[in-house]
């Protein structure tokens, strides 16, 4: 790629982003979601979330593992189950981390 090339990329990426970003502020006076499309979106970082956690808690080297041999995948559920019982984030980031470190010594 030569340097064109590259700078000509750079440019339409940031206008891309500034598009993509800026165009409900500056247009939010004249455009107005539907409520059900807000309600939407109120899920995506949950979504999002889980998109990435999914793949690093059920896969190991691209490989899908049973349930009952995935440390990761147990101690995730452990964490879970913890912070739906306490509602503590630090809480549920130490636990999971102790059951995920007990299990891999166990193992």
């Amino acid at each position: 790629m030569s340097n064109q090339e590259f700078l000509l990329l750079v440019l339409l990426m940031t206008i891309g982003t500034v598009v993509g970003r800026g165009f409900f502020f500056l247009f939010a006076h004249a455009v107005r979601m539907p409520e059900w499309l807000q309600h939407a979106l109120s899920f995506v970082p949950a979504v999002a979330l889980a998109a990435i956690l999914a793949p690093d808690l059920l896969l190991s080297g691209g490989v899908l593992v049973e349930p009952w041999k995935n440390i990761r995948l147990l101690s995730g559920m452990a964490a879970v189950l913890f912070f739906l019982k306490t509602r503590h984030l630090l809480g549920t980031l130490v636990f999971g981390m102790a059951c995920f470190t007990l299990l891999r010594l166990v193992s």
